[in-house]
């Protein structure tokens, strides 16, 4: 574990150590368990993963969750180096055939939440029975949306970070800890 990366023109310290993560996700993944306990092969839930940040967090719950579920994917962006652009683009559509299933939307981090609201309607539409957001982070004076957040790992500041599966211009997701903006 190092104090600090640089990654392109930023430099970045160590704000969550890996430990503190995997404990994270570990209570959100027996919350999840407890949840879906019910689950069966001929109703699987949907663990819909966003791209790209979310991956490392998804293959973390998938080790630790013990129901029968589907992996999709999807992919919704409105970041351009460390702002939110305010405006969500869909890169990977949702996948298809999604009525009348129960969705978890797994999602790396939630700060203006535009993100969620645009998935979220996008479900509506597509007519799950039940769609959940179960995030790593939350940067909760940030969030102002009422789109519930059914599953929180941990609330973080208003800061930005890296690592983890959070990236800088697409660098640093394969970092295992998170670092914070150096400034």
């Amino acid at each position: 574990m190092e104090n600090k990366v640089k990654l392109h023109d930023k430099t970045f310290k160590l704000f969550i150590p890996n430990e503190q993560i995997e404990k994270a996700i570990d209570a959100v993944a027996e919350r999840l368990n407890q949840d879906y306990a019910q689950a069966t092969d001929e109703d699987p839930v949907i663990l819909l993963c966003t791209l790209n940040g979310a991956v490392i967090f998804a293959a973390e719950l998938l080790k630790r969750v013990h129901f029968p579920l589907e992996l999709k994917a999807c992919k919704l962006s409105s970041y351009e180096g460390t702002q939110s652009t305010g405006v969500v683009k869909t890169e990977v559509p949702l996948p298809a055939h999604l009525e009348g299933k129960r969705v978890i939307i797994v999602e790396d981090i939630v700060d203006t939440g535009n993100t969620i609201v645009a998935m979220s309607q996008l479900l509506k539409e597509r007519k799950v029975k039940d769609a959940r957001v179960c995030t790593m982070l939350l940067k909760k004076e940030v969030y102002k949306k009422d789109v519930k957040l059914d599953y929180v790992a941990m609330e973080i500041p208003n800061r930005f970070i890296v690592g983890f599966g959070l990236d800088y211009d697409e660098l640093g997701r394969n970092i295992k800890d998170i670092y914070v903006l150096d400034e």
